[in-house]
């Protein structure tokens, strides 16, 4: 019987530009986070301890800005060494032949694959044949495992790829494969890469995404590590995730329904924190918070959201010691009057309320709306423009959210 880990998606010293936007982020902290997280695991396979470590790519970001990433990575994998502990890696989309131009030699117990063709390395006192190829550049659109090698007999047989699989959300379309067709290949186990959320897509044979190893934004939310795999003879005798993260990145709600103030607001927010803070162990968090429900502290939270945001972040500083950064906060909430008054009003301001509240849009209505907000979507900051925070103005499901919500944004200025 013996232990191997798989990991993938290290990203090692990503730039994660853009975060000095961010009011208070501990910048220092999260962009050394995918060092420690490589260096925590390494510290785990020696006292396990492994046999080995496969890294099933994107083990870098990128070409590296200096020689420090390589040297850093270098003196982990010489740690490993002195354990006995071999390494074999494969390229990804990320760290692909073509994307890499400084380079260093790697202690002897790595094995990089080639990026030419498919490659077997075999570990005979283990009886075990890994089976891997690099991507030779970033857009790999092919299925890569057609031509890995059918699997050896009486061997346990390992195939290390990276590849969005049968397609995943969220991730390019990168060396594509049908589960079938890994299954043909007679392998024991599947060593995937580049998606970032742990997924065992089969067990017969084992087919496993380890997730990446440190989560990076707020969409890699969760614990985040490694797979740790038991195997006796030719067969798999357990999978089981490790987690190697040093932060963690969640997205919470907190239900502020019938709020009589904004201290009660702060209250309910740090009663959140605090528990979803002791879920985790007191890692380091990054923490986006939505604040849901009608209450009576719409109004003040309207009015001066930067306040109330930075009133929560001291709070979350102040109760955990400053290992909760509070990343973002999202207002939810609604007015609390009562709305069937208003809509009763004659005057602009009921006009307007029964204009917006309740109202059958036609198709020509919302087209002539959307093309008289095209200037406004010009004028939004390019943070608010793209990405997953962005404010859609042109497809016309969110657009008529957006219309839906304007009355709770709208009354607390009015009264």
């Amino acid at each position: 019987m013996f232990k191997f880990l798989h990991a993938a998606d290290i990203h090692l010293d990503s730039p994660l530009r853009g975060l000095e936007r961010y009011d208070g982020a501990p910048v220092d902290e999260i962009r050394l986070a995918s060092r420690q997280a490589l260096a925590k695991l390494v510290q785990w396979a020696i006292s396990e301890p492994v046999e080995f470590l496969i890294i099933s790519g994107d083990l870098y970001d990128g070409d590296w800005r200096d020689y420090n990433t390589g040297l850093f990575f270098s003196k982990l994998m010489s740690q490993l060494r002195e354990a006995n502990i071999r390494v074999f890696v494969i390229a990804g989309n990320h760290d692909a032949a073509s994307q890499i131009n400084r380079t260093l030699r790697m202690p002897e117990n790595v094995t990089v694959f080639s990026s030419q063709a498919p490659e077997t390395e075999f570990l005979d006192d283990l009886g075990v044949a890994l089976h891997g190829q690099s991507f030779p550049r970033r857009a790999v659109m092919k299925d890569m495992s057609v031509e890995y090698p059918h699997a050896f007999p009486n061997m346990f047989n390992i195939g290390l790829l990276h590849t969005c699989a049968e397609g995943r959300e969220g991730h390019e379309p990168y060396a594509p494969c049908k589960l079938d067709g890994l299954r043909f290949k007679g392998y024991q186990y599947w060593a995937l890469g580049h998606v970032h959320r742990r997924e065992i897509l089969a067990e017969d044979p084992w087919i496993v995404f380890p997730g990446n190893l440190q989560g990076r934004h707020i969409r890699e939310s969760g614990a985040k590590g490694a797979t740790l795999v038991t195997v006796d003879g030719q067969t798999v005798h357990s999978v089981e995730h490790r987690s190697f993260d040093v932060m963690r990145w969640e997205t919470c709600d907190v239900d502020v329904s019938g709020a009589e103030d904004s201290d009660v607001l702060l209250e309910r927010s740090s009663q959140q924190i605090s528990a979803i803070f002791a879920e985790h162990d007191e890692h380091l968090l990054a923490v986006r918070l939505h604040l849901k429900g009608p209450c009576k502290a719409h109004h003040d939270l309207v009015e001066n959201p930067d306040h109330w945001i930075n009133e929560i972040r001291a709070s979350a500083t102040d109760q955990t010691g400053g290992k909760v950064w509070v990343e973002q906060v999202k207002f939810q909430t609604q007015t609390e009057i009562n709305l069937e008054e208003w809509l009763q009003r004659d005057d602009p301001i009921g006009g307007l309320l029964r204009s917006l509240n309740g109202k059958t849009w036609s198709d020509a209505e919302i087209q002539e709306l959307m093309q008289d907000f095209l200037e406004l979507q010009r004028k939004i900051p390019s943070e608010l423009q793209y990405g997953p925070d962005a404010i859609e103005l042109k497809e016309p499901e969110k657009f008529l959210n957006l219309l839906n919500d304007l009355q709770h944004f709208l009354l607390p200025r009015l009264y």
